[in-house]
């Protein structure tokens, strides 16, 4: 390390003040101009820079490896299009026990005299008539 003593330009002259210590120069040569705090964020940094660029690349290659993705959609396509009667028809067969359950409960009302048959049995077959329709409705719009 180099070392550096400051002296007043005339040393004849009283001197009201103390005498200054001896400064050390801290740069040497080959060294980094920032301190080892601010080298190692410039490390993580360049850590993450290097990290996300290899990110970016591994998802472009996957995103051209999976081409135009026709085939794939094509093939949901079908698959769902499949699903289509199964599913209109078990839609039906729950509109079915749905009726029966409500038409039992409806008589059994309608047996021990309540006054709010009606509404019961329109909530029933509504929900009936309801599950029907939409079933329909979806088969008709989809395909």
């Amino acid at each position: 390390m180099t070392t550096v003593d400051w002296q007043p330009e005339n040393q004849t002259e009283k001197r009201d003040y103390p005498r200054p210590l001896k400064f050390q120069i801290i740069h040497q040569p080959g060294k980094a101009d920032f301190p080892p705090a601010a080298r190692h964020k410039k490390q993580i940094t360049m850590r993450k820079k290097i990290f996300l660029s290899a990110a970016i690349l591994a998802a472009a290659v996957s995103a051209y490896a999976q081409g135009n993705g026709q085939a794939g959609i094509t093939e949901a396509t079908n698959l769902i299009t499949g699903y289509f009667d199964p599913g209109t028809k078990l839609v039906y067969a729950i509109g079915a026990v749905c009726g029966l359950i409500g038409g039992v409960k409806v008589y059994n009302k309608f047996s021990s005299g309540d006054p709010d048959t009606s509404k019961t049995a329109a909530s029933w077959f509504g929900a009936c008539i309801f599950l029907i329709v939409a079933a329909t409705i979806l088969r008709s719009f989809f395909l």
